[in-house]
């Protein structure tokens, strides 16, 4: 259990802790720590979903890579664009061991399957982000 800045309490399981160190690896202590600091009583419920289910639940299981799961996911959130998660996910397939060129090739596909518009706003997040990076 976790006490929280207001003095309130909350409930962290064995998967939470699991599913943080994960997403911790994958996505770095700063945006995390940002993640889990900036929760409400009213948003700490999806911090626990999403720690326990995707980070534990999914990204935990031995049947693909890190690597793999990060090219799935910059597809998936560029095709349904959400600039926003792809922008942290551009920073986790990096920490994963994607190339820039890498990353370039799959907006690439992106943008034949899934259209040139999303393909276009991919290319604008992630160089955001390598931008960033580079500073």
């Amino acid at each position: 259990m976790t006490i929280t800045k207001d003095g309130g309490a909350r409930e962290r399981s064995e998967a939470f802790e699991r599913g943080l160190k994960t997403r911790r690896e994958v996505l770095g202590d700063t945006y995390v720590d940002a993640s889990l600091d900036k929760a409400t009583d009213f948003s700490w419920p999806m911090q626990q979903l999403v720690t326990e289910y995707c980070w534990d639940e999914i990204w935990n299981r031995p049947g693909l890579s890190r690597r793999d799961r990060s090219i799935l996911n910059l597809g998936m959130i560029s095709a349904l664009n959400r600039q926003h998660e792809l922008r942290t996910h551009v920073r986790g397939a990096l920490n994963n061991g994607l190339t820039k060129e890498e990353i370039t090739e799959i907006f690439l596909q992106v943008a034949i399957y899934c259209g040139v518009p999303a393909a276009i706003d991919s290319f604008r997040s992630a160089q955001q982000v390598l931008d960033e990076i580079s500073d």
